[in-house]
């Protein structure tokens, strides 16, 4: 690392988080503007309003990450391209390449923090951010859910017509046990009450065991049972993803796959999005480098028209592509990674005919 890395470097860093910071600024002034109303309403105390918005800033932040690490990277590199700087350091005999030793180095910081706040500390942080908007301003959560049919391990399967989350109870229950894909046993009940820890109370209930030799009925009003499924397990809240740490995640999604639950896609985009962060860092990065290093009549205000545009267009194919995973209509591997693909081959294009030598 030569003195001209860190210049580089603490160029990039300070002018990152300083667009940060002064985003974050507006958003939090715009955002308790726009929800003012309803904190009054619900009559939100001040403590509760502050440690929203402390939750808010690691969020918002790193949501849009890419989008300021992009406009960072153009602001500053056109600055000193405007002041004739990458002139004289590719005139002093640097190559556009050892030129970008220090981007890569940056991205590769800002790459990995996102990650690390994406996976171990926003969705600590985002129990209480969520808790406190359905509480203090609009209330999001799923309440019942109907005609809920899963695995809950090879060979037994669950249906529950109607599940309240208010009560956490089931109506007309029925747990099916196979052997060889032939029904050997069905337990049935008019209710299904969740107790914690995967203990179910069960009322009014029959078994009905099939064997060789006939089959034999049981029943009751009242039975407690162990099964290993859970409120959360049946009912998907719109934001329990961003509750989740990646470890939590992933082994959430291998659970439901086994279930055979098909509702997950957002859940798989999530964690796909969170490893892609890595790569688009890295991507918009040297796509800024190369469409600002230039010095260009007009200054700095072109480059940063067109980087904003192409940020902007970035999250809208991001949007859009995650759009048709949910709906089925596209892989979610397909649907996290094309605009990281297609910017690539935008940059690709950018390095060979755009970039100084």
């Amino acid at each position: 690392m030569k003195i001209l890395d860190w210049y580089i470097i603490k160029k990039f860093l300070g002018t990152y988080f300083f667009t940060i910071a002064l985003i974050l600024s507006i958003a939090i002034v715009l955002d308790y503007n726009a929800k003012l109303e309803k904190f009054t309403a619900h009559e939100a105390p001040s403590w509760e309003i502050i440690k929203y918005y402390l939750n808010f800033v690691p969020y918002f932040a790193n949501l849009f990450s890419p989008l300021f690490v992009f406009v960072a990277c153009i602001f500053f590199t056109s600055k000193i391209a405007g002041d004739s700087e990458v002139i004289a350091m590719l005139a002093s005999g640097v190559s556009f390449n050892r030129l970008l030793r220090p981007y890569l180095v940056s991205a590769a910081f800002l790459g990995i923090l996102t990650f690390v706040l994406n996976s171990f500390v926003i969705p600590v942080t985002s129990i209480d951010r969520i808790e406190f908007l359905n509480t203090y301003y609009k209330d999001k959560r799923v309440k019942s859910s109907a005609n809920n049919q899963f695995m809950v391990e090879p060979g037994v399967v669950v249906f529950l017509y109607r599940f309240e989350t208010k009560t956490n109870t089931g109506t007309r229950f029925a747990l099916e046990r196979y052997e060889d894909k032939k029904l050997v046993s069905r337990l049935t009940a008019d209710k299904a009450q969740y107790k914690g820890d995967y203990k179910w109370e069960l009322t009014r209930w029959n078994i009905r065991d099939i064997n060789p030799d006939g089959e034999t009925l049981q029943s009751g009003l009242k039975m407690d049972t162990l099964i290993s499924i859970a409120p959360e397990d049946i009912i998907f809240q719109k934001n329990d993803f961003e509750k989740m740490t990646t470890p939590q995640l992933s082994a959430y999604i291998d659970k439901q796959r086994q279930r055979g639950t098909g509702n997950i896609q957002e859940f798989e985009i999530e964690y796909h999005k969170r490893f892609a962060a890595i790569a688009t860092s890295f991507i918009l990065t040297l796509m800024a480098v190369c469409l600002s290093s230039k010095k260009v009549r007009g200054g700095m205000g072109i480059n940063l028209g067109i980087g904003l545009v192409l940020a902007f267009l970035y999250i809208l194919f991001q949007t859009v592509s995650s759009s048709f995973a949910v709906s089925g209509d596209m892989s979610v591997l397909t649907a996290v990674w094309l605009p990281n693909l297609i910017f690539l081959l935008i940059t690709i294009y950018l390095y060979k005919y755009k970039a100084p030598r």
